[in-house]
């Protein structure tokens, strides 16, 4: 399947969706069932910086960057609706807020060599070209820039509840676009091992400063939760979230 046609039913898919996502995995949460950023502390000092969000959603990320005193909130994302949304929420920041309707693969015609940190919540992973995406983060970045981003374990939709049992449902090695169960098969995503993405990372130019799957469980399981697709039970074998922070060599 051609990459255009991905980001066209993927677009289409996130048009349909956007509202029941507005809000959810935003900083300081860095996704299902893995600790936050009030509990890692990856972006240091955020005061005066300039920051760029990849797959910016409905903003709230970006909001939460402007409450801790960021000079400069920059943002992408696909979604036309999101992009609405993230405007409204964010217009009574103080800081300066530019955002772009673009696919994270495109250069909307950002500043090169000039954002103190670029990170992704659970957005990166949406790339059709993850090779082209890290290279425009990487360029968009200043020498010394930090990129943080999380995305859902890629052993996570591997492995599938039968009744009370988990077993291994697709392989891990074998990578490609395909369409998500959790979408109930209407959007595409590219399957890629967890390597693939520190690889490239390190290909187009970035220093691995950290790699964390840790699992955080809730003291008290919410009722049904098993029914849900980041489950308790599934966390307690496989995380459910991968976080990695980068560094754009000085």
């Amino acid at each position: 399947m051609e990459k255009v046609e991905m980001l066209h039913i993927n677009k289409q898919g996130w048009e349909k969706s956007a509202k029941r996502f507005f809000g959810r995995t935003a900083l300081p949460e860095l996704g299902p069932l893995a600790p936050t950023e009030s509990e890692l502390n990856l972006f240091g000092e955020i005061s005066n910086k300039k920051v760029l969000d990849i797959g910016c959603g409905s903003g709230h990320s970006l909001n939460y960057m402007g409450e801790n005193g960021a000079a400069e909130l920059w943002g992408i994302d696909l979604t036309t609706k999101q992009i609405e949304t993230a405007r409204e929420l964010l217009q009574d920041q103080e800081a300066i807020v530019k955002l772009f309707e673009t696919p994270m693969e495109e250069d909307p015609g950002l500043p090169k060599n000039y954002f103190d940190i670029a990170y992704s919540i659970y957005a990166l992973g949406w790339t059709v070209d993850l090779e082209k995406t890290l290279s425009n983060i990487h360029r968009y970045l200043k020498p010394g820039g930090i990129f943080v981003f999380s995305w859902e374990h890629p052993m996570h939709d591997r492995v599938k509840r039968i009744e009370d049992s988990f077993i291994v449902d697709k392989s891990y090695l074998e990578e490609g676009p395909e369409f998500n169960e959790a979408w109930k098969n209407e959007v595409i995503i590219y399957h890629r091992k967890l390597s693939t993405y520190i690889n490239t990372l390190i290909q187009v130019g970035f220093e691995i400063e950290k790699v964390i799957d840790d699992v955080v469980l809730p003291d008290v399981v919410p009722e049904g939760n098993d029914l849900r697709w980041y489950s308790v039970e599934k966390a307690k074998l496989i995380p459910a979230t991968f976080i990695i922070k980068v560094r754009k060599k000085g």
